[in-house]
């Protein structure tokens, strides 16, 4: 069990124990009181004693629990004075009370509270709150392998007139000391008898051999055997009621076999981990590639509705572009032919006015050929005696307004003033001429 071959680790651990339990079991008892000093200036001489410590002589040491606050378990308070003292115990704490020359206590049970004369009295205060032993055996199964086994017991004063007869609460500090190493070591007994019996493996997987074997050992011990007509006081067990038993766990001392014993449930474990993730990685591949799949039929009939949706807007803009041009090409050549028909429109129309022009002119030149043969033999009868003036103008104005002429009427031109004396002559030869 350790790593030199020559010791034995668990012997010396077991003798270390040995000596700590015979160590525990010794009764506690407190320090006396330190001798009284001399008075000073008197060495070597005798000391003086005031009258309250001839008193403590006579009376004798105080008992447990008569300086009330004292550091216990259980608080005390006791009043008065001397003989005429008063012990306050409180409710939830054990007392028994007697007193000398008497055989039977004069008071006991829980919270109970007495008068008491130090000089004859005597009382012993417990604690009567539950009690919990924790427990660590080192035990040896049939297989020779160490295991540690963890648990605890809890139990609690039943009866107290029984109890305080067979246990001792005589420690100062903690009454219930001594008690609690008696009964743990009872468990640790019964619990390594029980483990000697069992396998490893039973010791770690079922607790409740355990935890029954030792209820019962420890029940026996505390709370006696089970005829309750037995007269005999042995059987009246010690006063104690066990409450519960219960093992924590057990661990296995070596390292090693813990290993071992783990390495079958975790290779099994293992194995399952590894056929569940191979049969995972294969359901994953199979829905991986039925997904892929998918989404390369979803990709390509995405592409096949784009290319389709692409030449539909191609054909569409093709058709918008070519009827636009179309139309814009009937559009310019409807203008172009709508100019060509107005400008044909306009240079007929300035044709046919231009000849009507001409028309007019022709006829109004005829006219005024006319005019102008006609009136060269009419003399203006304004004055007689004065050479009167052609009536060209007069014949061109009607005509103008006979004929309708366009021409603004106006007055024709003044020829020049030579040239009308010319004519003027002329005319006045005309004139003179005697009338056919």
């Amino acid at each position: 069990m350790g790593s030199n071959p020559g010791k034995n680790d668990y012997l010396d651990q077991v003798v270390a124990q040995q000596a700590a339990l015979e160590g525990d079991l010794r009764t506690r008892k407190p320090a006396s009181a330190p001798a009284p000093l001399a008075a000073p200036g008197a060495p070597g001489g005798p000391v003086r004693r005031g009258a309250m410590a001839k008193r403590a002589d006579r009376v004798g040491p105080t008992p447990q629990g008569m300086q009330g606050g004292g550091p216990g378990p259980v608080e005390v308070r006791v009043t008065g004075f001397w003989r005429w003292q008063t012990v306050l115990v409180p409710p939830n704490a054990f007392v028994v009370h007697t007193r000398r020359g008497r055989a039977e206590p004069l008071h006991i049970g829980l919270g109970v509270s007495f008068r008491c004369n130090p000089a004859t009295d005597s009382y012993l205060v417990v604690p009567g709150a539950m009690q919990t032993i924790l427990i660590n055996a080192y035990c040896i199964c049939s297989e020779l392998q160490g295991v540690l086994v963890q648990g605890y017991v809890q139990w609690i004063i039943e009866d107290f007139a029984t109890a305080y007869r067979k246990l001792d609460f005589s420690d100062d500090e903690d009454p219930m000391r001594l008690v609690n190493i008696q009964l743990r070591e009872q468990a640790e007994a019964a619990i390594k008898d029980k483990v000697s019996t069992m396998g490893v493996r039973d010791v770690l997987s079922d607790k409740q051999p355990i935890i029954e074997e030792l209820t019962a050992r420890l029940r026996a011990v505390a709370e006696g055997s089970a005829d309750r007509n037995a007269k005999a006081d042995s059987d009246r067990g010690l006063g104690l009621r066990i409450v519960t038993v219960q093992i924590k766990e057990a661990v296995v001392s070596s390292s090693t076999l813990w290993e071992n014993l783990q390495r079958p449930y975790r290779s099994a474990q293992n194995q399952i981990a590894r056929l569940a993730e191979l049969a995972a990685q294969e359901v994953l591949s199979a829905r991986e590639a039925e997904a892929n799949r998918v989404a390369e039929e979803r990709r390509i009939e995405n592409e096949r509705e784009l290319a389709e949706l692409r030449a539909r807007n191609e054909a569409a803009r093709f058709d918008r572009e070519t009827a636009e041009r179309l139309r814009r090409t009937t559009r310019e050549h409807d203008d172009e032919r709508a100019v060509a028909d107005l400008a044909q429109e306009t240079a007929l129309h300035a044709l046919r006015l231009e000849r009507e022009q001409h028309a007019e002119r022709a006829e109004n030149l005829r006219r005024t050929a006319d005019c102008d043969s006609s009136s060269s033999t009419v003399r203006s009868p304004s004055r007689p005696g004065v050479r009167g003036r052609p009536m060209m103008t007069r014949c061109w104005i009607w005509n103008a307004i006979e004929f309708g002429s366009r021409t603004p009427i106006s007055a024709p031109p003044r020829p020049p003033k030579r040239s009308w004396l010319i004519r003027c002559r002329r005319s006045s030869r005309s004139c003179r001429r005697p009338p056919s």
